[in-house]
């Protein structure tokens, strides 16, 4: 295998985005069933849409904003790279596309996956996959096409006297796209989390508990606003969410190989630095072929659907396994062998993970029928079990991970040695480990938009009155989704987890190439130990450990334990801001149903119509008034640690977020997917039904899990690699500035 192989990765790329695209033809030809469903899906459609182009008028301003501060740093001081301001825009429009596309086959999905599923289960789920599919491949296609176009364009222009150091600057270059895709996504995340959130929780306050009609009564006017909000925050979220963790995993395990595989020579190196993008290639080919395995029967149970999901993830899981080694070997990578166990057990990590969270939060199991029986003795002692699951539910992913961590670097390190040999080697096995997780991304992200398309088309089947059967499978698809959007979002925290480790290493190598740029403009550099560099050769020999000591990265340093408190601080604050947001945007949609139950007459006997367009209104209000605080802080905290505390308190920083962040988040996507399904478990007519006290209590217990895990949970994990990818692209300001 030689350098011409990388052309598979644009053909990996158009090949996600021609299926993406039969998929989304397919499921249009489906029908969209009689006019009354129509018109719902319609209702939701246009608000959907009306609600993303007011998010991208907001996020638009703010990249305008940070583009410009952007343009001063790099053409006005040369403190940046000169190609960050044009990486910054493009991988945040690849991700916002992502979402929108995504988000556009959802809204036309709805209805028709209903209509399917009068016709029977199997055709049902299999029409809701497929449309979810739509999300996965597009984010995927969409990642491999940018990153293909700009390493294209950087290998082109790039160029370096020092042998080895041209693919060192252009990883390090193509890493800083990464902040882009992350800012998206925080905004998609957080502003679609709030924007659900505040819709569900009202619907469910006012039209449940209090006036006791069904969660997708045609009565509730928040119902629509709540459909909309499935699909802003759940498919555009999720699939800007998942666009950068993508992203990012493939740019900073090349970064490490161009590091790590200097001295083999210029070929070695280029090899390793597309081995992860050629990984994810075939991941993209294993993933369609695993799309299409995915049928059932009618009158499955809810374990027998999982497990229609589950085998497609397995076969392609399966097949990367055997075809990761074969591609290694013909790569003629050294330690091939150790690479590849690092891929395998990154896959094993994320396997685990997501059996782990199906545990946790389907109603199969005990963990989850436990707080439904919770429910019997009142909505206290729901939310009590409930915290309870979701602290124990943290110990098997973070054992996972830790133990994947190890094992991928003694793999790919040869042993558990720390120097300075070995540290590349291992942490380019921690990246790519990461990259295994994500290769079958665009399989495992069909699965969990698959949920919300399911819960549409639910909430559909409810508002056109269809039969009770139409209703029970719609159910059944329901539930489903649920466990495989808690499973997806646990997915997502430990691929977070794994990549940011990757994005840790990735800024100390940042930190030499900016060292570069800083001398060859004529300055000396100064460490916080005394010492001095002058040249680019002395640069040259500072290697990923003796950068380390030169900075005083050490926990012994103030600073960087200074940096550690305030990065798990950051985990903590970031969560107050989201749930605060989520309570006073929900008040507001409360009161608003509340206003229209009294003041609007015939609502309840079906007599008039609500004002749904109003509930979406608040909802929009709200999530685009909330977002902003939280996003400019994850920008402008690792900033500001690095011009007053400098490298170790960035190091700090990033390494308290993620610790911190990972466990937290973790926590809040089991705790509120438990409490969503032990819901659901009641109105299966367990413990007295729908009506009963334990249903009441649950329904509580669901409201109070909704901004866990739909807003705060699964933004925590963009929040670790935004903060990474913020200290990665100013680094330069580091170099050239800190207080102390």
């Amino acid at each position: 295998m030689n350098e011409t192989s990388f052309i598979f990765v644009p053909i990996a790329g158009l090949l996600a985005l021609f299926f993406a695209f039969a998929f989304f033809k397919s499921m249009m030809r489906a029908s969209e069933g009689s006019e009354r469903m129509q018109i719902i899906a319609g209702h939701v459609r246009s608000g959907a849409m009306a609600y993303l182009r007011q998010q991208y008028r907001v996020v638009g301003v703010f990249f305008a904003v940070i583009l410009v501060l952007f343009c001063i740093l790099s053409y006005g001081f040369g403190l940046q790279n000169p190609w960050v301001p044009f990486a910054f825009i493009s991988a945040g429009f690849g991700s916002a596309l992502a979402g929108y596309f995504g988000m556009k086959t959802a809204t036309y999905a709805s209805a028709r996956v209903a209509q399917a599923a009068s016709e029977s289960l199997d055709l049902g789920l299999r029409l809701a996959f497929r449309s979810g599919a739509v999300m996965g491949l597009v984010v995927v296609g969409l990642a491999m096409l940018d990153i293909s176009f700009w390493f294209f364009v950087l290998n082109r222009f790039v160029d370096s006297a020092v042998p080895g150091q041209k693919l060192m600057i252009i990883t390090t270059t193509l890493l800083t796209f990464g902040m882009g895709a992350s800012l998206q996504a925080l905004f998609a995340r957080v502003g679609g989390g709030i924007f659900t959130k505040a819709a569900d929780v009202g619907a469910d306050l006012v039209g449940k508990v209090e006036s006791g009609i069904p969660e997708d009564d045609p009565r509730n006017p928040a119902t629509i606003a709540d459909n909309v909000g499935d699909n802003v925050g759940d498919i555009a979220g999720m699939g800007a969410d998942l666009y950068e963790s993508y992203y990012g995993s493939i740019l900073a395990t090349a970064a490490l190989g161009a590091a790590a595989f200097m001295t083999f020579g210029e070929s070695v190196q280029y090899m390793a630095v597309i081995a992860p993008m050629l990984i994810a290639a075939l991941g993209i080919v294993l993933s369609i072929l695993g799309i299409f395995t995915v049928r059932t029967h009618s009158g499955a149970s809810q374990r027998e659907l999982m497990a229609a999901l589950n085998r497609a993830v397995y076969l392609s899981s399966g097949m990367i396994v055997l075809g990761s080694g074969i591609l290694l070997w013909g790569m003629g990578l050294p330690n091939w062998g150790g690479v590849w166990v690092a891929i395998v057990t990154g896959l094993a990590v994320g396997l685990v993970i997501g059996r782990s969270t199906e545990i946790y939060t389907s109603a199969e199991y005990r963990p989850t029928r436990a707080i439904s029986a919770a429910g019997q003795t009142g909505p206290a002692t729901v939310i009590i079990a409930g915290m309870g699951v979701g602290f124990t539910s943290t110990v098997v992913p973070v054992l996972a991970v830790a133990l994947g961590v190890l094992v991928a670097y003694a793999a790919a390190a040869g042993g558990m040695q720390f120097n300075s040999a070995s540290l590349s080697m291992g942490l380019y096995g921690i990246g790519i480990a990461a990259v295994g997780m994500l290769s079958t991304l665009g399989l495992t992200l069909a699965t969990d938009a698959y949920g919300p398309i399911a819960d549409n088309a639910g909430g559909n089947a409810e508002m056109s009155g269809l039969g009770p059967e139409v209703r029970r499978r719609t159910d059944a698809l329901d539930a489903l989704g649920n466990t495989t959007a808690a499973t997806g979002k646990g997915f997502a925290i430990g691929s977070a987890a794994l990549t940011a480790l990757a994005l840790l290493a990735s800024y100390v190598e940042t930190l030499k190439i900016r060292l570069i740029d800083w001398v060859e403009r004529g300055h000396a550099f100064v460490f916080p130990d005394g010492s001095a560099v002058e040249s680019v050769e002395a640069v040259g020999e500072l290697d990923l450990l003796l950068l380390m000591e030169r900075f005083q990265v050490s926990l012994m340093n103030p600073k960087l334990l200074a940096g550690l408190f305030i990065g798990s601080m950051m985990a903590f604050l970031f969560c107050g801001l989201t749930m605060n947001a989520v309570g006073r945007a929900a008040q507001s949609m409360v009161e608003e149903v509340r206003r229209q139950f009294r003041e609007i007459s015939g609502i309840l006997t079906g007599e008039a119509e609500p004002d749904y367009a109003r509930c979406v209104e608040i909802s929009t209000k709200g999530a685009q008034k909330e977002m902003v605080l939280p996003a400019s802080i994850a920008v402008i905290v690792p900033i500001a640690v690095g011009l007053i505390i400098g490298v170790p308190g960035v190091f700090g920083l990033m390494a308290g977020a993620l610790s911190t962040g990972f466990v937290l988040a973790v926590f809040m996507a089991n705790s509120g997917g438990a409490w969503d399904n032990a819901k659901k478990h009641v109105e299966e007519g367990h413990f007295g039904g729908k009506g009963s006290q334990a249903h009441n209590a649950t329904v509580i217990g669901d409201t109070v899990g909704d901004p866990f895990k739909d807003t705060s949970g699964p933004s925590l994990n963009i929040l670790i690699k935004l903060m990474s990818m913020v200290s990665i692209v100013t680094a330069g300001l580091n170099i050239a500035f800190t207080a102390f």
